[in-house]
């Protein structure tokens, strides 16, 4: 009897995802290995693997390390730590406040950009207090994956939720008379940041920071401002190309390369970018991907949709908390593609608002990814980024500090969507 394509793709997804917890094999060996099996077994095509490819944040997460290298050459991270802390007391404070900040900045920039432009401030600061760099940079995509849901130009899902919706930008701030979900986003970005000073308010370590070593040059700083304000304006384009954002961002690192060459002659080498993560990416588009094409992610939307019985309550709360769960272990971006027209379809049937299972559903499954360090792309690019500076972050580590940040948001978010929308 042959195989299923669903239950092989299911099977080596769970397998992979078991090589990735356990440790047991490399990351990016453990999902190129899984893509590979994938294609010699018929599963996947290779056109459906390029399909499955999300070379958007690819080219964010390539042209954002370009800059980053460039940005810490620069010695500008230890100016803008400075800056950014200088008041602060203790190091669990600090760690809050860079998060908060990099939330900031994931509002109006990709959360894997945001994480790669943060980074440097956050070794910086961790390396003056002589403690572990990976509560900041847990924090700090944490954050960004919380808040990249607040703005239509924050993040891809969002501007599927834009297009599904047919919203603009503004409507993602006040919709039909009622606030819109950058205002939920807001208040669950607020409860969640005061548990994350919960959990490390018992790190005392003093600071004092003061500024030892000049800036040697702004330009890269300035491509970095360049970036982010033409990322946000982008969104405004119509009919904007899918890689857009993928292809400015590149853009920018390229002119950075070019001016540095010419110029700049900062310390920058290829060999410092960090290519492991950009191939375990890949190796992890390509897993969810099949997923996708077998018809697994539509399977489990429609049991989603078969479960409610019909109640308006019940179906916001089991889309809400199982998209949290399965956007734990899978990439958002496919599950959302899936499950938008789900929350349309059931919401028409139970006689509600789409925009409060629409909303439900990009809560649940954007704050769900910061529950495991495999759940959003920007957790995997922050872990990618310690392992080179020699710090492993295991599975339970990540989980300790993404599990109560995202129960807590997504507490508060349901409840203010439920009284909202409702």
């Amino acid at each position: 009897m042959q195989t299923s394509p669903a239950i092989i793709a299911t099977t080596i997804f769970l397998i992979t995802y078991f090589f990735l917890i356990t440790r047991l094999a490399r990351p990016v060996f453990a999902t190129s290995a899984a893509a590979i099996v994938l294609l010699l077994t018929g599963t996947l095509t290779i056109q459906e693997a390029l399909a499955a490819i999300n070379f958007n944040v690819l080219g964010i997460v390539g042209g954002m390390m370009i800059l980053a290298e460039l940005f810490i050459a620069s010695r500008a991270p230890e100016y803008f730590a400075s800056l950014l802390v200088g008041r602060v007391r203790t190091a669990g404070v600090a760690l809050v406040v860079v998060s908060a900040f990099a939330g900031v900045i994931s509002a109006f920039v990709d959360n894997v950009a945001t994480v790669l432009i943060v980074a440097p401030i956050a070794f910086d600061i961790a390396k003056r207090l002589h403690t572990s760099p990976a509560p900041f940079l847990i924090g700090i995509a944490i954050s960004s994956n919380l808040q990249g849901t607040a703005t239509l130009i924050g993040d891809a899902t969002s501007v599927m939720l834009a297009t599904a919706a047919n919203l603009n930008f503004l409507d993602f701030f006040w919709l039909e008379g009622r606030p819109g979900i950058f205002f939920v986003v807001e208040i669950g970005a607020v409860a969640a940041t005061l548990i994350l000073w919960f959990m490390f308010r018992h790190l005392k370590q003093e600071i004092n920071f003061e500024q030892t070593n000049r800036v040697l040059t702004w330009v890269p700083t300035a491509l970095l401002g360049g970036v982010i304000a033409t990322l946000a304006l982008s969104s405004f384009i119509p009919n904007r190309p899918d890689n857009l954002l993928g292809l400015i961002t590149i853009g920018f690192g390229l002119l950075g390369i070019l001016w540095n060459t010419l110029w700049g002659h900062l310390d920058f080498s290829w060999q410092d970018l960090d290519w492991e993560t950009l191939m375990f990416l890949t190796g992890v588009f390509i897993l969810v991907g099949s997923l996708s094409a077998t018809g697994v992610v539509s399977s489990i939307a429609s049991w989603i949709s078969q479960l409610t019985g019909g109640s308006i309550l019940i179906t916001f709360l089991v889309l809400v908390w199982m998209s949290v769960l399965v956007s734990a272990f899978v990439d958002n971006i496919p599950y959302t593609l899936a499950m938008l027209p789900v929350a349309q379809q059931v919401a028409a049937s139970v006689g509600t608002s789409p925009y409060l299972l629409m909303f439900g559903l990009m809560i649940g499954t954007t704050l769900g990814g910061n529950i495991t360090p495999i759940g959003a792309s920007a957790n995997v690019v922050a872990v990618g980024l310690l392992r080179k500076q020699g710090v492993d972050v295991s599975f339970g580590e990540f989980v300790r500090i993404g599990l109560p940040f995202t129960l807590t948001a997504v507490l508060t978010a349901s409840i203010l969507l439920w009284l909202f929308w409702a």
